[in-house]
């Protein structure tokens, strides 16, 4: 279950990536794909709250042993929320202003 989950949460983050590069076009941003790439970036972080969770303090793994508290684990979903807020602002405020900016020209 653990390297199920591992692999979930991987595969996860790479249809993020994908999604969020090809949500944009000449026209500007394609909504349902960059929908799907914040979708794809939150079910991430839910992926590795499950790890966290169940396999916190098993010495199965370094990382995941170092969630062992509720409030440790919550850092997880604090984190993948910022990340998310941090990657709205980037897009809205740098990346469609630099596509209205080439559009224009």
């Amino acid at each position: 279950m653990l390297y199920i989950l591992i692999s979930v949460a991987i595969i996860l983050f790479i249809a993020h990536v994908i999604l969020l590069f090809t949500s944009f076009s000449n026209a500007g941003i394609i909504p349902s794909r960059y929908f799907y790439s914040h979708l794809t970036l939150w079910l991430t972080g839910l992926s590795v709250f499950a790890l966290a969770a169940l396999y916190s303090g098993t010495n199965r793994s370094a990382f995941l042993d170092y969630f062992d508290t509720w409030m440790r684990r919550s850092y997880i979903l604090l984190f993948t929320f910022g990340l998310s807020l941090v990657a709205h602002a980037i897009v809205t405020f740098l990346v469609l202003a630099l596509l209205r900016k080439s559009k224009t020209q």
